[in-house]
């Protein structure tokens, strides 16, 4: 082969491939951030997918969690998973107006970007701090707690249980234990629990709260460090560093996190909270 064929050869390789240009006509941080997101969709997956098989296994004395979830802020009564419902609108309005933060981005419009990043920024420290609140009454737990007996058996009261029967305990199978003499038996030889942690649960199985516990904790702290991210971004949108650079392509890497974080618990929100 000539050296003229040889370089024609390699210039044609370089066209392709050469000059750092990629493949995917994206920017190296932008690919990087897709390889940590993949990468991260593995993780969630796996810990969801944990769960449904231990859920799977002990389906009979599974906890419910719209019987778990019933607190709401300033309400008396029991709202079975409105406040949970609430933290999703939330979050996922927070990943609208990272969306409007990305549009004005490409606009150049500077002024705006910093006004929807802001708003992003509250919809994710309301999420926290929501979240943070249904983790203090997830281990508090209700004032009348829950019973276990020496063999492992685990009873509730009813207490809080829509369409349940008061005074009443809940069996392990889910069922209502209404005669007073059992119920009274059962007091004396139970043990009393009231709220969660990782060896104990007065809702029922202690792997419940377990998952819980780290499912959610390992989302809310990739929702806590978006929200440190965004308002890095926001100070610097303020300070015009993007403006003077002449495009906004930080503030779409950090939009992709985003709206990961707001996918990733609807995921979540549907695993341990609907079925």
């Amino acid at each position: 082969m000539s050296a003229e064929a040889t370089l024609t050869k390699e210039d044609s390789s370089k066209s392709i491939w050469g000059g750092g240009r990629s493949p995917f006509n994206i920017s190296w941080g932008k690919m990087y951030m897709w390889f940590f997101l993949v990468s991260d969709a593995f993780t969630f997956s796996s810990l969801l997918t944990a769960y449904g098989v231990m859920r799977h296994r002990f389906a009979e004395i599974w906890p419910k969690a719209q019987e778990v979830f019933t607190h709401f802020p300033f309400v008396a009564g029991h709202l079975p998973l409105a406040y949970v419902g609430l933290m999703t609108f939330i979050l996922i309005m927070s990943s609208v107006t990272m969306v409007l933060a990305v549009d004005a981005g490409h606009r150049r419009n500077n002024k705006a970007v910093a006004l929807w990043m802001f708003f992003t920024i509250i919809g994710g420290f309301t999420f926290v701090g929501s979240q943070a609140w249904e983790w203090y009454h997830f281990i508090e737990g209700t004032e009348q707690g829950a019973l276990i007996m020496p063999n492992g058996d685990h009873y509730r009261f009813t207490e809080g249980v829509k369409g349940a029967p008061e005074h009443a305990l809940i069996a392990p199978n889910h069922t209502y234990i209404t005669d007073a003499v059992e119920i009274a038996k059962i007091e004396k030889e139970g043990r009393p629990v009231h709220g969660a942690n990782l060896t104990e649960n007065e809702y029922g199985h202690p792997l419940f709260g377990d998952f819980f516990f780290f499912i959610t904790g390992f989302h809310g702290f990739h929702v806590f460090s978006g929200v440190v991210i965004n308002i890095i971004i926001y100070f610097n949108v303020l300070g015009g560093v993007y403006t003077r650079r002449g495009h906004y392509e930080q503030v779409e890497k950090v939009g992709l996190y985003w709206h990961f974080v707001d996918l990733v618990w609807v995921f979540v929100f549907t695993f341990f909270y609907l079925v």
